[in-house]
This record gives C-alpha cells, sequence and structure tokens, in this order.
C-alpha cells in the first residue's frame, strides 16, 4: 500500500524476486539456445533467429504457466504466498519476453518485403479453413495483445480508475490469452516441426494448469456446501464456528455461511475478532493472510485493515463488514449478519487454555 502512485512499487522483497526472475529468464534462453546449438547440427542445424525465437517463446509460455499455477497453489499451501504476492511482477515480465519473442518473429518473418511487418501478418496466410496452413501467428499476437493490456493496467492506478470489479474482470483474460497461446504453439508445430518433446511438455502444462484450478475450484465448493446453515431472523442470531484453540495466534479461521460471504475470524493478542473475508482492493481472501503490525495484512497485495473496525490505517479508507463475536467457554459465536463497513466492534478476549 502506498499514499501515492509511483511507477514501480519496489521494496527489498520484490527487488530480490525480480533480480531472481530476470536470471532465470537469462539462465533459460541461454541453456535454450545452447542445448539447441548442440542437438540440431549439419543438416538439421537452426539458424540463430529462430532458435533465439524458439527460446523466447518457450520462456514466455513457461512463465504463463506459471503464473497461472501460483493462484491455486496458494490456495492449498501458504508457503506459495509470497510468489502470489509478486505475481504482478512476474506478469509484466512475461509480457516482455512475449514481446521480444513477437519482435524477432515479425522481424524475421514480415520484415523484408515491401509490405508493412504488421500488414504482412495479418494478410499473408488467410488459410483459416486449414488447420494444417493455419495462421498461427494471429493467434500469438491477439494472445500478446491482451498480456499487453494487462500489463499496460497492472498499476494501481488503473485499479482505482477502471474499478476493482472491471480491473478484475479485464485481467480474467489471461485465460482467453493462455488458450490463445497454446493454441499458437499447437498449430505452429503442426506446419514447422512435429516433436513428441514439444507435444508432452505442452501437454504436461495444460493438465497441471487445469488439474490445479479444477481440484481447488471443487474444493472450495465443497467446503461452501459444507457451510454452516444460516436462518433468517430479526433476532439476535450467533453461529458457533468453532473452538478458539484452532486458530494459530495472528491467524484466522475462513467460516463458510450457506449463501452468505465467507467471515474471518482472527485471533490476536488473547482476543478474537471478525471481519469480512474480502478485501477490498481486489477481492483477496482476508482469511488466509496474518496479522502484521496489529493489521490483519491481505496475503494477495499487501493491504491492511484493523480487526477491531475493518478500517485500514491512517491515511488510508478502505473499509470492510466487521462482525459481532461472543465466547462461550472456548467456544466462538460470531452473528453471521455483517455491520456496515467500518463499524467498530470491540474484540473479545478469551482466557488462556489451562491444559496446553
Amino acid at each position: 500500500m502506498s499514499v501515492g502512485y509511483v511507477a514501480v512499487q519496489w521494496n527489498r522483497h520484490k527487488r530480490v524476486y525480480d533480480a531472481l526472475v530476470a536470471g532465470g529468464v537469462v539462465a533459460f534462453l541461454v541453456v535454450f539456445v545452447g542445448v539447441g546449438k548442440l542437438v540440431f547440427r549439419g543438416d538439421e542445424a537452426v539458424s540463430d533467429p529462430i532458435l533465439i525465437m524458439r527460446a523466447l517463446g518457450a520462456c514466455a509460455l513457461l512463465m504463463l504457466h506459471i503464473i497461472l499455477c501460483i493462484g491455486p497453489l496458494a490456495r492449498i499451501d501458504r508457503r506459495f504466498l509470497p510468489l502470489l504476492y509478486n505475481r504482478r511482477h512476474l506478469g509484466v515480465a512475461t509480457f516482455l519476453v512475449g514481446l521480444l519473442h513477437g519482435t524477432v518473429a515479425i522481424g524475421f518473418y514480415h520484415g523484408f518485403g515491401n509490405v508493412n511487418p504488421f500488414v504482412s501478418l495479418l494478410t499473408s496466410n488467410t488459410n483459416f479453413a486449414s488447420l494444417s496452413a493455419f495462421p498461427f501467428q494471429i493467434l500469438g499476437a491477439a494472445g500478446l495483445f491482451i498480456m499487453f493490456l494487462m500489463a499496460a493496467t497492472s498499476h494501481d492506478f488503473w485499479l482505482k480508475n477502471l474499478s476493482a470489479a472491471a480491473w478484475k474482470q479485464l485481467h480474467m483474460l489471461v485465460y482467453l490469452a493462455y488458450g490463445l497461446l497454446v493454441m499458437h504453439v499447437v498449430l505452429g508445430a503442426l506446419q514447422s516441426q512435429r516433436s513428441i518433446w514439444l507435444a508432452g511438455a505442452l501437454s504436461l502444462g495444460v493438465l497441471s494448469v487445469v488439474s490445479l484450478h479444477l481440484f481447488t475450484g471443487l474444493r472450495e465448493y465443497g467446503r461452501d456446501r459444507r457451510g454452516l446453515t444460516v436462518a433468517t431472523s430479526d433476532d439476535e442470531l450467533m453461529i458457533d464456528v468453532g473452538c478458539v484453540d484452532e486458530i494459530a495466534d495472528n491467524r484466522a479461521k475462513t467460516v463458510c455461511l450457506g449463501g452468505r460471504e465467507r467471515i474471518a475470524v482472527f485471533r490476536f493478542d488473547g482476543q478474537v475478532s471478525a471481519i469480512a473475508n474480502v478485501c477490498a482492493h481486489q477481492g483477496g481472501p482476508l482469511g488466509e493472510g496474518k496479522i502484521v503490525d496489529g493489521c490483519v495484512t491481505c496475503p494477495w497485495h499487501g493491504w491492511q485493515y484493523r480487526p477491531q473496525d475493518g478500517q485500514s490505517p491512517p491515511p488510508f479508507t478502505e473499509k470492510v463488514a466487521t462482525h459481532r463475536v461472543r465466547i462461550q467457554g472456548r467456544r466462538i459465536l460470531v452473528d453471521p449478519r455483517p455491520l456496515a463497513p467500518g463499524t467498530a466492534v470491540e474484540p473479545v478476549r478469551f482466557e488462556s487454555s489451562t491444559n496446553g
């Protein structure tokens, strides 16, 4: 979080992360080109521009697979959350590598004629009815254009001015871009090289992305279906959400209530508070974060809220809904009806366990 906008929101963690990403990209390109030089010799030798183009394309596609796997992996294991926190930087880096791939490809295949290279790209092949001769480069260009839109609007300036909902919808186009780029590779390989290794690697990548998303989606759906049923009533209604000992200190238990938004119940400093689970920034799961410096910290991008009133610390003005809480013995009772965002609710203290 920042009071004002800066070009790149770097901190020490992000600098180390970006340095590792840059080093990984360079290492991948060097190894890819080096292996290509060793494998393809004599009559099968591949020119340097094509080898570099393939290296950049393979690197960008691998990075995109990693990006799409980070989200579900972070839901499965908290240790992947640092990758989620820095995912935007990885996304911009992926676009830049893909842009280099596209630049080399357009220059090599369309840059030496009398026609504008971009016009040549769109008009040189119009065999849309042929699978083996399909103009696959257009699919790659469309996928790269979507990634450009996402990279260009990745800053919080655009998130605020487009609105969180519109920004989220725009960035969900990553799945469309992924499909276009996969078909770009598949149809391109049909025309240039039919390698079992390429087919196997791409199939494994697609299977990994689809499987992880299906697994986490079905698991979340199952949790919601097993959620506590809440009756509608104008009287006081408190739901037993579990024992205080089930929650680690400075962490939360996410409660699913039938037909309602999830609630994040936090334990901290010998007391309990409950707030809405959805971050006001991008809808991140606050219940998967932790309390840092007295504030609930979203695991996605670090936005913070005070657990006692759901308000961001000054000078920030973001707010989330809060819930009333009671403790009976060591059981936590939560009112499922949310209060207005930013409503102060006194945290409820509990006695320390006597049996460990």
